[in-house]
């Protein structure tokens, strides 16, 4: 059974963390010696009018406008916020950290800068308030966030706290026992986008497994999900078991990274039956349908609220010979092809090398397509644009990637779907009893309403 730790309090504490490092490392956390009570947190609901779109979603009321420049402290208080839960459970432990460049502590403007929100990284506060943090374990893009999709990760020092770095998109995945000995919990605090082939998912569950193994506590802090306000998508098939998928879930499954963790544990997904001795630290302020602006990149290719929507139905483009945006400023905001047809598709765009896409699809080449703009918050995945580009692709033996869009769909049925000339009502048709078995499911583990 997973441990959840209750809201104790009412009210948001804040801090101040009396040392040579508190303007730069831990204003907004709480130290055990020095409370003050703060500022009350009320629960706010947001009501969105439907706007205009160019999608066909939005004609059917699926989409709402898209809100900008949203400040996620000032509502909704992360876990890694609530020091007051989780600091006891690591005083006086050797600690690892899973972490990336996502994992920080929030605080708000205290009229010195002219930042609407700055931020600690938990290395550095945890460090400063003296916790014996040993060393960190990064995911797929690395410890800073810079490395590209699917290139592996070296082990390293983080220059800046002098730690050792283990990589888990490298050498390994899944932590070894030896990288675990002589830690006595685990932290794990990276931020999810709620889809099933973004691959922190899972390295949270070989983390929790390698934790089982080795009898090893973990905590996981809270994050809240952008894509989290529905279900939707392909089923993964057990055949397509993998990094970009290692349980039977939806495309987009609708639930924290906290709240799967709890799924993960408790429906037995862990490798041998195991059970990870599993502490969750809560959101506080936090609804599924909460519209929850990222104030960090997750991802090189995820710069802003719109990537981050669009995500869930562009990705798929990931399984095929489609360019998704990598190589230009608009990732997973268009998407195009030299092989789809100029007539109809007369947007053009040119992928270049650049920071997190090296060598992005048709690097050089000129790309016919579509930006996506005016597109308001999705309540689906879109299969929209996907059968546009198949139906409109003037070589389709050039399109997909077969055993790369399996991967990412979970399943070779979208695929030969879209070939046999599906429609987008008849493909979501095959996915329904899937779906509605997964909400049953889901509805046991939600923390939030």
């Amino acid at each position: 059974m997973f441990f959840f730790l209750p809201q104790k309090y009412s009210f948001h504490l804040l801090v101040t963390h009396v040392s040579e490092l508190t303007e730069k490392l831990v204003v907004g956390t709480i130290p055990l010696n020095r409370l003050i009570f703060g500022l009350c947190f009320l629960t706010i609901s947001l009501v969105y009018s439907c706007g205009n779109s160019s999608t066909a979603a939005s004609s059917s009321g699926n989409t709402q406008p898209l809100a900008e420049n949203l400040l996620p402290t000032a509502e909704i208080i992360v876990g890694a916020n609530r020091t007051d839960l989780y600091l006891p459970l690591l005083k006086g432990k050797k600690i690892g950290l899973v972490a990336n460049q996502t994992s920080v502590i929030f605080r708000e403007n205290d009229q010195k800068t002219s930042e609407k929100v700055s931020h600690a990284h938990l290395v550095d506060s945890l460090l400063a308030l003296n916790i014996d943090l040993l060393k960190v374990f990064a995911p797929e893009h690395g410890f800073r966030g810079t490395a590209d999709a699917g290139e592996k990760v070296s082990d390293g020092v983080d220059k800046r706290s002098g730690l050792p770095v283990i990589s888990l998109y490298g050498a390994n995945r899944k932590p070894e026992k030896s990288q675990l000995e002589g830690l006595e919990a685990v932290v794990f605090d990276i931020q999810d986008v709620g889809v099933r082939f973004y691959t922190y998912i899972a390295t949270l569950q070989l983390v929790m497994e390698a934790c089982a193994e080795s009898g090893i506590p973990i905590i996981v802090l809270d994050r809240p999900n952008p894509n989290g306000h529905y279900i939707d998508g392909p089923t993964m098939e057990t055949e397509y078991k993998g990094f970009l998928g290692m349980t039977s879930i939806p495309l987009v499954y609708g639930m924290t990274i906290g709240e799967y963790a709890n799924m993960i544990n408790d429906e037995g997904w862990l490798e041998g039956g195991l059970t990870a001795e599993l502490t969750v630290i809560p959101l506080e302020n936090y609804t599924h349908q909460a519209m929850y602006s990222l104030p960090l990149k997750p991802s090189p290719n995820l710069p802003n609220d719109l990537a981050i929507n669009l995500y869930p139905s562009l990705g798929l483009f990931e399984g095929t010979n489609i360019n998704a945006g990598r190589g230009t400023d608009h990732q997973f905001q268009q998407y195009g092809a030299p092989f789809l047809d100029p007539e109809l598709f007369t947007f053009k765009y040119t992928p270049k090398s650049n920071p997190g896409a090296k060598s992005p699809k048709h690097l050089g080449e000129k790309c016919y397509g579509e930006r996506l703009v005016g597109v308001g918050r999705l309540y689906e995945v879109s299969l929209e644009w996907l059968l546009k580009a198949y139906q409109n692709c003037a070589d389709k033996d050039r399109f997909f990637n077969t055993s790369g869009f399996s991967k990412h769909a979970g399943t070779a049925k979208l695929q030969m779907q879209i070939e046999a000339g599906y429609t987008e009502e008849q493909i979501k048709d095959t996915w329904k009893a899937d779906l509605e078995s997964f909400k049953r499911i889901r509805e046991k583990y939600l923390l939030y309403p």
